[in-house]
């Protein structure tokens, strides 16, 4: 087993344990909270996810993998900030998430424009996994990058390719963002063949908002795994659809590549509290151990079955240099 790269250093691949796959802790608009009164309260915010995180991991859970990139308000101090009182390790991600265009510092900054001749959007997320984030020391462990509805905009193709050729030149793994109902894996899929992605390390994300079992199973048979990562968003698929749609792949054979997620966060402002906790109530980090894996045991998921999508599929892909 090789090691793994966490917000409090390496870790050894196999001390990982039970891993959630895509979570955040913090979603924030940081420069809408910098300029005008959102109630954003760190020292408050910081002892919450401090709670939150323990209970998780006295739930059984080792690690999270928070896929908070740039867009979506990553600030790798605050998440030092609480990784340092609670055993469960986090590995954080590097990459630009957007559907649409990218912010306009990129738009110069091409590769064809830069005197280094290599995109900007590469040289940034070289410099993360080379020198580590912001200058914190702190290196990822996965790469991310989106697509949606709107599909292939020219913004979200070159993250595409930028974060293809950083998994390239690194090794590391890629998970994403998907919009199931669009079978936008299949666009993901596309460039990363065209760039020469290992298909085995990419993890196409919210594949569980789906039930086209064909769909899913077409990326499956790339190599693939499946992010059926967003239990409690009843709002995209229902708990019980999601569940016996992984109980189906399980029963064909593919539990080997699916890997279980929330989507969930200790702490997203783009939500009124009262609405998210009224509209998606068990959205939550414990979710998943406290309701879908009994779920999917009545359903006949075995125990090494769920051990598979628990802690082989995570370690595995994780683990550059696992066997």
């Amino acid at each position: 087993m090789g090691v793994v790269q966490t917000v409090r250093g390496p870790v050894d691949a196999a001390d990982l344990g039970a891993t959630l796959m895509h979570e955040h802790v913090f979603v924030l608009s940081p420069e809408v909270a910098a300029n005008w009164p959102t109630g954003w309260d760190r020292r408050a915010q910081v002892e919450a996810a401090v709670d939150r995180l323990t209970e998780l991991h006295e739930a059984g859970i080792g690690t999270i993998v928070d896929l908070t990139v740039v867009g979506l308000g990553r600030t790798i101090d605050l998440i030092q900030e609480v990784a340092a009182r609670v055993d469960l390790h986090i590995v954080v991600a590097t990459g630009l998430y957007t559907y649409h265009d990218l912010p306009h510092y990129f738009d110069y900054r091409t590769a064809a424009m830069q005197p280094t001749g290599r995109d900007a959007l590469d040289e940034f997320f070289l410099g993360d996994i080379e020198d580590g984030i912001a200058g914190s020391g702190v290196r990822p462990g996965i790469l991310k990058c989106a697509t949606d509805e709107p599909g292939l905009t020219p913004g979200v193709e070159r993250v595409l390719r930028a974060v293809a050729r950083v998994h390239r030149a690194t090794g590391l793994p890629i998970s994403t963002h998907t919009h199931a109902a669009t079978h936008r894996g299949r666009d993901q899929r596309r460039v990363f063949d065209e760039e020469g992605v290992d298909l085995g390390q990419v993890v196409f994300g919210h594949s569980g908002d789906s039930t086209d079992l064909d769909y899913l199973e077409e990326l499956l048979a790339t190599g693939a795994t499946l992010g059926m990562d967003r239990f409690g968003v009843d709002l995209y698929c229902p708990t019980a659809d999601r569940v016996a749609t992984v109980a189906a792949l399980c029963g064909r054979g593919w539990a080997d590549q699916l890997v279980l997620s929330h989507d969930a966060s200790c702490h997203i402002d783009w939500f009124d509290p009262g609405m998210l906790a009224a509209a998606a109530p068990k959205w939550n980090f414990l979710h998943i151990s406290h309701d879908i894996l009994p779920m999917l045991r009545e359903q006949g998921v075995p125990d090494d079955q769920i051990a598979a999508m628990m802690v082989g599929a995570p370690r595995r892909i994780l683990d550059p240099d696992g066997p």
